[in-house]
């Protein structure tokens, strides 16, 4: 809001009209919350540190991960942290999209933190029960879709990507198709962070792109000419999904092998309440399934390796997720991370190809 405040003076100073522009505020965004995560990281850090507030290590996990346990934990609250203060100062907070967004996040935050508390305090991976927490997820984001359904007059149709002129209006049940991708995308993301860097790095991709998506859905006559859904106002998520990139990037500095500190459920969840809320307001909620194709690989792994497992005995891999699974395999950890950031990579471009496919 900070922005608002300069370009007020336009008339009497001419260059603070370019605080008007959504491309310039990206970018002032981007690296005011870079420099912030990257500054508050290591004594965020410490904090950590001093209140023995330290990661816990699965006894079925595999066995390099031993020497991980008590490395700091919850660095998620160091990502959201920084990005107060260039939400503050240069993103519109009178949109309700803005609001939307930041509510989800921070929801999930703080349901992630909850259960990290939980994990860190009995000293246990257990954490909150899954019920509760799924039931405070989908809670938040039907509650959000809702209010933008009833009072700002979002649009409740679904269109299918690489198909010209295939929708569907769903009406108020777009509640809970909107919820389910919303609570999906959080949890998928969340059961993919269990390497350093695995899973900050394809959301740092996912967000770029979604934040491409917004700006070209909000912008009246580029959305026309690609035939994409209009949606009036999601050009100001474009600051949002930079900010949420630079704050990755920040993280990563500290989370990248081997890691200093781990960023925990208050950071994957929030992280992919982003995503998934990002996907809904830009109406891509059909394309998330393959720009999280990451993600969605490993819930998926998840989900088979426990129907396989009750239904024959049988297990389909050797750990799930499925980066345990390639673990156990004799692939380095780095080498796993790599490969799957190169997937979200090759992933994002297929995405982006959408634009002119439809």
């Amino acid at each position: 809001m900070f922005y608002q405040l300069l370009y007020s003076y336009a008339d009497q100073f001419s260059a603070l009209n370019v605080f008007r522009y959504i491309t310039v505020r990206t970018f002032i965004s981007f690296f005011t919350a870079f420099l912030l995560c990257w500054m508050w990281g290591p004594y965020f850090i410490r904090r950590l540190r001093e209140n023995q507030i330290g990661q816990s290590i699965r006894d079925d996990g595999p066995q390099t991960h031993k020497k991980k346990a008590g490395t700091p934990t919850m660095g998620g609250g160091l990502i959201l942290l920084s990005t107060l203060v260039p939400v503050l100062l240069w993103v519109d907070m009178m949109n309700p999209l803005v609001w939307a967004v930041l509510i989800v996040t921070w929801g999930f935050g703080g349901i992630g933190y909850l259960d990290d508390w939980l994990k860190v305090s009995k000293k246990n991976t257990k954490g909150l029960p899954g019920k509760v927490r799924l039931a405070g997820e989908f809670a938040i984001s039907a509650a959000v879709v809702f209010a933008l359904i009833q009072w700002f007059q979002f649009s409740t149709v679904l269109h299918v990507p690489f198909l010209k002129n295939v929708s569907f209006d769903l009406g108020y049940w777009y509640v809970a198709f909107a919820s389910l991708v919303i609570v999906g995308t959080a949890n998928a993301v969340n059961l993919t962070d269990g390497l350093d860097g695995l899973a900050i790095v394809p959301v740092m991709i996912s967000a770029a792109t979604l934040g491409l998506f917004a700006y070209v859905a909000g912008h009246f006559t580029i959305s026309a000419y690609l035939q994409i859904p209009h949606v009036m106002g999601s050009g100001e998520l474009v600051p949002l999904a930079a900010i949420i990139v630079a704050a990755g990037m920040g993280f990563l500095w500290f989370n990248a092998y081997p890691a200093q500190v781990f960023m925990g459920d208050v950071g994957s969840l929030s992280l992919g309440g982003f995503l998934g809320t990002m996907a809904v307001l830009t109406k891509n909620e059909i394309l998330m399934v393959l720009l999280g194709g990451v993600f969605v690989a490993e819930a998926l792994s998840v989900i088979g390796q426990v129907a396989s497992f009750k239904l024959t005995g049988k297990r389909i891999f050797r750990m799930a997720p499925i980066h345990h699974h390639f673990e156990l395999n004799g692939l380095t950890e780095t080498k796993i991370i790599v490969r799957f950031w190169i997937i979200s990579i090759l992933l994002a471009a297929l995405s982006l190809s959408t634009l002119k496919l439809r």
